[in-house]
C-alpha cells in the first residue's frame, strides 16, 4: 500500500450527506416494531401496508409477478398478504424503501442487483443463525438487509471517489473495505451506522451494521456477530456474481461466539440458495 491517497471525501461531507436523505415513512417503523413484537398479525399488517400508497403498489407488483402463477389476478393488499407472505413482504419494503431514498443512476457502474442479491441472502442466513441463538430473528433480518447500505449511500452520493475505491481495491487485491479506509478515510460500514442512526432504526441494528466489520470483543455472542459471520458465509457463496468478489476477514472471535456446527453450515447455505431463488423471481429488484 505504497500509494498516495488523494482523498476525495471528507468525513463532513458525508456526515452531511447522510444528514440530507429523506427519514423512512412512519408506516415503515410501525411494520418493523410489529414485526420485532411478534404483533404482526395479517390483518394488522394488511392495515398497515394499505395506509401507504408506495407499499400498497410494491406488495401488489411482488404478488402479481410471474413467481406466484396469479400474475394480473391480485387485486387486493389482503390477497397479497396471503399470496406472497408476511416475510417476503418484509424484504419488499425494506428493500424498496432504501432504494427510494437513492439516486441510483447517480453511479451507473454501481451492481444494484448483485448488491441486493447479496444483502436480502445475508439477512436470511443472519436471520437462520440468530434464532437458535436467542438474538432477535426480526433484528438480525433487518440488519442483514442493511448491513451495506454504507455502500449504497457512498456509491449514490460520490460516485468518482467510490469507483476510485473500487478499482484500487481491485489493484491491491484487497476487500473494498480496505480502499475505503485508505482513500476516503472511512468506510462504508460507519457510513451504514450514520445512515441507520439517522432512520431511527433500533439501536442493536444501527450497531450491527456499523460494526459488522470490525466485530468488538465480548462474552457472548452478538447480533453484530451473526450479521459479521453470515456477510462472510454469503460472500462465499459469491451471490452477487461480481468477478471480483472477495471473502472479506472473518473476525476468529465472533466465529467462536456464533460457535456454528457443520451441519448448521450445510443448512444454512442450502436455505440460503433456496430463498435467493425465490427473490430472483420475485419481482423485487
Amino acid at each position: 500500500m505504497n500509494e498516495t491517497a488523494t482523498r476525495h471525501v471528507t468525513g463532513e461531507q458525508v456526515v452531511a450527506r447522510v444528514k440530507s436523505l429523506p427519514p423512512l415513512p412512519q408506516v415503515w417503523h410501525a411494520l418493523d416494531e410489529a414485526l420485532r413484537n411478534d404483533t404482526a398479525s395479517s390483518e394488522r399488517v394488511v392495515r398497515l401496508i394499505a395506509s401507504d400508497q408506495g407499499l400498497t403498489a410494491t406488495t401488489l407488483k411482488l404478488a402479481n409477478s410471474p413467481f406466484y402463477g396469479v400474475s394480473g389476478r391480485v387485486a387486493s393488499v389482503r390477497d397479497a398478504v396471503r399470496v406472497v407472505g408476511i416475510q417476503t413482504l418484509w424484504a419488499a419494503t425494506v428493500t424498496t424503501t432504501a432504494m427510494a431514498r437513492f439516486d441510483a443512476a447517480a453511479c451507473p457502474g454501481f451492481d444494484m442487483a448483485g448488491s441486493w442479491r447479496h444483502a436480502f441472502s445475508t439477512a436470511v442466513c443472519a436471520q437462520f443463525l440468530a434464532e437458535p441463538r436467542g438474538i432477535d430473528p426480526c433484528a438480525a433480518y433487518t440488519a442483514g438487509l442493511l448491513h451495506d447500505i454504507g455502500t449504497l449511500a457512498l456509491a449514490t452520493s460520490f460516485p468518482e471517489a467510490f469507483n476510485e475505491t473500487l478499482s484500487w481495491a481491485a489493484r491491491h487485491d484487497v476487500p473494498p473495505v480496505d480502499a475505503e479506509r485508505e482513500l476516503l478515510g472511512i468506510d462504508h460500514a460507519v457510513v451504514g451506522g450514520l445512515v441507520a442512526n439517522h432512520w431511527r432504526l433500533a439501536p442493536i441494528v444501527a450497531d450491527a451494521v456499523r460494526q459488522h466489520h470490525e466485530v468488538p470483543d465480548g462474552p457472548s455472542v452478538t447480533l453484530a456477530d451473526v450479521v459479521h459471520l453470515a456477510d462472510s458465509i454469503v460472500h462465499a457463496l459469491d451471490v452477487s456474481h461480481a468477478a471480483d468478489d472477495l471473502v472479506p476477514p472473518l473476525t476468529i472471535s465472533a466465529w467462536a461466539r456464533v460457535a456454528p456446527t457443520m451441519a448448521e453450515l450445510e443448512q444454512a447455505f442450502a436455505h440460503v440458495e433456496a430463498r435467493l431463488r425465490h427473490l430472483d423471481l420475485g419481482g423485487l429488484q
